[in-house]
């Protein structure tokens, strides 16, 4: 079913508003005409009965004296006839008896008066309708009392042809303020609702999900307030949207973390249980032998040995576990410092130069002045780290490139530590900051290796906010840190 236009029911009932005020003006009016008419006529026939009584009264004085009835009988037509002269009116007398003894217009027909004239013989005034007429019965007093009744013939086809007149004024009137006002209503509110269209257009677009780009209407009333209201509410609403899918994508990330980090603690657990299972195994295999030859000092001596390379791994396996933990956990103590790099990257390399000697590796430093800060120990533990995997993983007569510099803007050191090992297969290079992760575990046996060192590393670097990457390179292995340089740390994501 089509809904009517709200166009039309406004124009209908701003038609049926004024017609209703057009009909109650109608009916006040007519009625006050109709009432002053009445008024109108009832003065005019009292004012006739005054004269007609004072004019009895006076001819009945004058003349010899008789009964007062016998004179009206006598002298009733004649008055009949005069008075309707003056009065302009036809003119009947009735005697106390009720009995007709004048007319003025003996010709006009009887009437039926019976109920009338016996109020007016018991001293009240009576009216009687009769066609476009009114009879107007009164009593007629002599010099002691009443004498008889006298009835006036009023006419009423003008006051009804006025009447009917003005009532037709009035439907015309009402007509044409019906059409009008329906028109003009039309035309007025067409404008007024052609803005609620408007404003019910943009409510249901967004509904849709289509948010408004502009308020919808620009006007300086209430209408206009709304469309700016409802533009508001679109842009709130869009916001909050935008926010519940922004802390939706938050919430699924922080999820897909939690998710992974139980994965990597699931994994850390099992790996710190294998990985402290072999020198523990291989401690409680050299103390059986021990115990079975106790008398074997060679033997003994080559255990002892053993026992304390497994001992001191163990211990290191150890410290490194915590001190993970402890970056995952808490806030290290920063205590940041100015560090000139040129000066600590030299003396780490002259620290690790008689390592390399062993190794059959060269160190080589090309350092431009530059310096940064932050905490000390940490920074010294992140380059020995990356010093001591060079060297380790290197091959004899190997060269490691110790290199720093400022990038263009002056605001980030940048360090690369690159050797010519043997450097990380690439379907590797995606694991090797994960706690435990090795790339190969007979070689992480050899060279004592936990798979811990890298993991610390990025952590340390990531508590300076700066960056650590694998570069890629086609002999050995080069790692590239960022560090900012002010104590003002920048953002994560604004490191170059």
């Amino acid at each position: 079913m089509t809904p009517i236009s709200i166009k039309i029911k406004f124009s209908f009932f701003l038609a049926l508003l004024l017609s209703l005020t057009v009909v109650v003006l109608s009916v006040f009016v007519l009625q006050g005409i109709r009432d002053q008419q009445r008024d109108r006529m009832e003065r005019e026939l009292l004012q006739q009965t005054r004269i007609a009584n004072l004019s009895i009264k006076q001819a009945y004085v004058i003349s010899p004296p008789t009964e007062a009835q016998p004179f009206l009988r006598n002298n009733g037509q004649q008055f009949a006839l005069d008075l309707a002269v003056y009065s302009g009116l036809q003119v009947v007398l009735y005697d106390k008896a009720g009995a007709k003894v004048g007319d003025s217009a003996p010709m006009a027909g009887p009437y039926d008066v019976d109920n009338a004239l016996a109020f007016a013989l018991q001293g009240k005034i009576a009216y009687q309708r009769d066609g476009q007429s009114m009879l107007y019965l009164t009593p007629l007093q002599g010099p002691d009392n009443q004498m008889g009744v006298i009835q006036f013939r009023y006419p009423l086809e003008n006051d009804t042809r006025f009447y009917d007149s003005i009532a037709g004024l009035f439907v015309l009137t009402g007509a044409i303020v019906l059409a009008a006002s329906f028109i003009l209503g039309y035309l007025y509110f067409r404008r007024a609702t052609s803005a609620i269209v408007r404003l019910n257009k943009a409510a249901e677009q967004i509904r849709r999900g289509q948010f408004l780009e502009a308020v919808p209407l620009q006007r300086k009333d209430e209408l206009g307030q709304l469309g700016r209201s409802i533009f508001y509410m679109s842009s709130e609403i869009r916001n909050n949207i935008s926010a519940m899918v922004a802390e939706e994508t938050k919430l699924r990330q922080a999820i897909d973390k939690l998710q992974k980090l139980e994965k990597q603690q699931k994994q850390f657990i099992g790996n710190i249980s294998h990985e402290f299972k072999t020198p523990l195994t291989s401690i409680k295999a050299y103390a059986e032998l021990m115990e079975l030859y106790p008398g074997d000092d060679s033997m003994k001596s080559d255990a002892v040995h053993h026992i304390r390379e497994e001992t001191e791994r163990l211990h290191e396996m150890v410290e490194r576990v915590l001190r993970l933990a402890a970056l995952d956990k808490y806030d290290f103590e920063y205590r940041p410092e100015p560090i000139d790099l040129c000066e600590l990257l030299a003396d780490l390399a002259n620290r690790m130069r008689g390592k390399a000697e062993r190794f059959g590796v060269a160190i080589d430093v090309e350092l431009t002045p530059s310096s940064m800060w932050g905490d000390r120990e940490s920074i010294i533990h992140i380059f020995v780290n990356l010093l001591d995997n060079a060297i380790k993983y290197n091959v004899p007569g190997g060269k490691i490139d110790i290199r720093s510099r400022l990038d263009e803007s002056g605001a980030f050191a940048i360090v690369d530590i690159a050797d010519n090992g043997i450097g990380i297969p690439k379907e590797a290079r995606g694991n090797i900051f994960e706690p435990f992760f090795t790339v190969n575990n007979d070689r992480s046996r050899l060279s004592g290796g936990t798979g811990l060192g890298l993991a610390l590393v990025q952590k340390l670097v990531e508590r300076h906010h700066g960056t650590i990457e694998l570069l890629d390179t086609d002999v050995g292995a080069a790692f590239r840190l960022v560090f900012p340089v002010n104590l003002s740390l920048p953002k994560k994501e604004d490191l170059p």
